[in-house]
């Protein structure tokens, strides 16, 4: 098994180093953060970083990196407090990944690829049309990760759109029967299928602590 010392990683190349801890972490979640600004530009980008925090309320949150060059997502988030998350999935993936490119905010990268604006239920911010699971989502408030001048945002679920097949009797979201895509370190994109669901686990009786 190939082991990598803390000095080994500060030493190796900065690309090599890159792709080893952008992976190394597991598969990632792989969606598009829809925003527009108050002068009515679009943008869209894929974003690998977004993650459950609690269901009540409906919170999710995502990373953005340090914000000393122009962040169009963070900018179009903070001036309108709205923006929207769309599961990539397998028919999108270039055109997804294409908007990792860095454009001017003048810039949409709507025009630039084959990506779709929709609106929905008269949310201010653009979803992407096609997409299996889409989210209208309102800024709630963000952290400062001093360790690398990153921040964390945390948004509230305004509304939920979920295509009505995946969608079982429990309130599971079956997402590999609309081929949603995970993302393997910065540009490697895998289409998982369910093999299985478990029950709630409970502890086993005979590990049971009696009572006094």
């Amino acid at each position: 098994m190939a082991t990598f010392s803390i000095q080994d990683i500060d030493n190796m190349h900065h690309l090599y180093r890159i792709n080893l801890i952008n992976s190394c972490s597991g598969y990632k979640s792989a969606n598009l953060i829809g925003t527009k600004d108050n002068l009515d530009v679009t943008n869209v980008a894929v974003f690998s970083s977004i993650t459950h925090l609690g269901s009540n309320p409906a919170l999710l949150g995502f990373f953005l990196r340090p914000t000393t060059v122009i962040r169009n997502t963070y900018d179009n988030i903070r001036s309108t407090g709205k923006f929207t998350i769309n599961h990539i999935h397998e028919d999108i993936l270039e055109d997804a990944h294409h908007t990792s490119a860095k454009y001017d905010a003048q810039i949409s990268e709507f025009d630039t690829t084959k990506l779709e604006e929709e609106y929905k239920d008269n949310f201010f911010a653009p979803f992407v049309k096609g997409c299996p699971i889409q989210m209208a989502m309102s800024y709630v408030e963000e952290y400062a990760i001093e360790a690398n001048n990153t921040i964390l945002l945390i948004g509230k679920i305004e509304n939920l759109y979920v295509q009505d097949d995946l969608l079982e009797k429990d309130g599971f979201i079956n997402l590999s029967k609309a081929k949603v895509a995970t993302i393997n370190g910065l540009n490697g994109y895998a289409i998982p299928n369910l093999k299985q669901r478990l029950e709630y686990q409970r502890p086993k009786p005979e590990f049971a602590i009696p009572n006094d």
